[in-house]
């Protein structure tokens, strides 16, 4: 069971329904209750959880891109030699 989200009430009822909503947002709550009003078949979870993964991946090197343009980035590879007892 996933744990209580806690949320601080000092006075206003408003602002703190506001906070909780926002916490549950982030969470991903919304989200779930959303995917589990219906059945859905195995097959169309696996395709889901594939795209899913594939949008995450194409957002993740976006990011690396956006971070890096403007810069030169040389391809370095670190090669380690292992000593022997003969050298």
């Amino acid at each position: 069971m996933p744990s209580p989200i806690e949320v601080e009430v000092n006075g206003d009822i408003e602002k703190a329904f506001k906070n909780l909503k926002k916490k549950m947002a982030f969470e991903g709550i919304f989200k779930e209750l959303k995917r589990r009003r219906y059945y859905e078949k195995p097959s169309e979870e696996k395709k889901r959880k594939k795209e899913e993964a594939e949008r995450r991946r194409i957002k993740k090197i976006r990011r690396f891109a956006a971070q890096s343009k403007g810069r030169r980035f040389v391809n370095v590879r670190v090669v380690t030699k292992e000593r022997t007892e003969e050298e």
